[in-house]
């Protein structure tokens, strides 16, 4: 394919080389003349491991050039890719200025050819951005619709500094957000034999993606300085405490707990997030992931009650009442809180549990109820279809097929789904559907 790629610096750079590399014919292009005279010359305008030797290499072959000619670039090529810097604006939002000035630029060039193209924004933004911003922009430069004969595409890169040409021949995954069809061929030709899982979603899915990764990666390093610095001053060895909780693959460097759905509870994570945090505390240390993890949690509570309370609904139906499924534990369960604050605000209130029975609760788990739902055994049915007759509004709690099949014809209620239903997808177009775990 012939590429042209916008930006000439990180991603740009890594991007235009290991295109290159893999065959495709790749101009570079960028306003730093100096950054130009160093692709022609064969050398890389960055410092990374391995990138001089491969643009010479993708230069002396013919495969890669550069220019500051915009208009030059897009009209020998099939895709323009747009890799410039999207920096901090004055209120933390990235500034796409530079973004949007290419694709003018590139715009431009198109108006003047019914050439098919496609663009493909590589530039870390905002979820939303590309259709509200960054098309428009391209449109109305070109004149021409992406629906039509213009094709468009998000595809973020997940390329680490000092390794980046590693990342880029066996990448974690390819992510392609494209308006159509042939935007998504388009790019997937440009990957065409380079290994990994490829996720072909929505444009704003894919513009999401890229913040997620590195949400994830910022909350990894600061957990792992609490722990040191926890560690720390208790005289122990940090790096020893972190081997141990790596070893873990099942549930800590794992899938486990990844996946969007309602608040954590249960008899151990809300007591020993507490027990840390007071260590913490004592100590004067300021830790304020830690501080702040049952606020969080909280505060995804409170987002579920208003979801709930929302639509003016005073009988409801709730299914789930354990922490979770499969166990009769009520122990800091966040549906018992949540039932508890429905009630006190006088919502009329059925709830089923499949494996719950106040007639079998002992110990810290009865007592734990008579404290927080005094009337269990009024609220608590046997029956799930006995809750659906009951409410105007169903909460779901739990996946359990009792559950699944009471609430399979219930298209004339609310549903508030915390769980992510297996139907979920087919009821999202319902107007009295909300998933909190979409």
């Amino acid at each position: 394919m012939n590429l042209c790629v916008f930006g000439l610096g990180y991603v740009g750079c890594v991007s235009a080389a290991g295109f290159a590399s893999h065959g495709h014919r790749v101009v570079g292009v960028d306003i730093d003349e100096s950054k130009v005279s160093a692709i022609r010359s064969g050398t890389a305008p960055i410092v990374e491991p391995g990138l001089d030797d491969l643009i010479s290499s993708a230069v002396e072959s013919g495969d890669l050039q550069a220019t500051a000619d915009a208009e030059g670039a897009v009209n020998q090529s099939e895709v323009s890719l747009i890799c410039v810097g999207t920096p901090s604006g004055p209120g933390g939002e990235p500034d796409t200025s530079a973004v949007q000035r290419v694709l003018e630029t590139v715009g431009a060039s198109l108006r003047k050819t019914k050439t098919p193209h496609t663009v493909v924004v590589r530039s870390t933004i905002l979820p939303g951005t590309s259709e509200s911003v960054l098309i428009p922009v391209l449109e109305r430069a070109s004149g021409r619709s992406v629906d039509d004969e213009l094709g468009f595409a998000f595809n973020p890169e997940f390329l680490r500094e000092g390794s980046s040409l590693a990342d880029f021949e066996r990448p974690p995954k390819t992510v392609i957000g494209a308006r159509n069809d042939r935007s998504h061929d388009a790019v997937s030709g440009m990957y065409e034999g380079i290994p990994g899982p490829v996720f072909h979603v929505p444009i704003a899915v894919a513009e999401m993606a890229k913040y997620a990764d590195n949400f994830f990666h910022a909350l990894k390093v600061c957990f792992a300085n609490e722990i040191g610095s926890a560690s720390r001053v208790l005289g122990l060895d940090s790096h020893e405490v972190m081997e141990i909780f790596k070893a873990d693959e099942r549930l800590n460097i794992s899938t486990a707990y990844l996946t969007p759905g309602f608040a954590f509870g249960g008899s151990c994570l809300p007591k020993d997030v507490r027990a840390l945090a007071e260590l913490a505390n004592r100590e004067h240390l300021d830790m304020p992931i830690l501080n702040n993890v049952l606020r969080a949690n909280q505060a995804h509570l409170q987002r579920a009650f208003d979801i709930i309370t929302g639509p003016g609904e005073r009988q409801i139906g709730m299914f789930g009442l354990a922490f979770k499924s499969a166990t009769d534990d009520l122990r800091e369960s966040p549906f018992v809180e949540l039932a508890e604050r429905l009630i006190g605000k006088g919502f009329d209130l059925k709830i089923y549990d499949p494996v719950i029975a106040p007639s079998r609760l002992i110990g810290t788990n009865r007592r734990f109820v008579e404290r927080h739902l005094p009337h269990l055994s009024v609220l608590l049915v046997d029956d799930p279809d006995e809750v659906v007759a009951h409410a105007r509004l169903l909460v779901i709690g739990n996946r359990t097929p009792p559950v699944l099949s009471a609430v399979a014809a219930s298209r004339d209620k609310w549903i508030v789904d915390l769980v992510r239903m297996p139907d979920a997808d087919t009821r999202r177009g319902d107007d009295n559907y909300v998933g909190i775990a979409w």
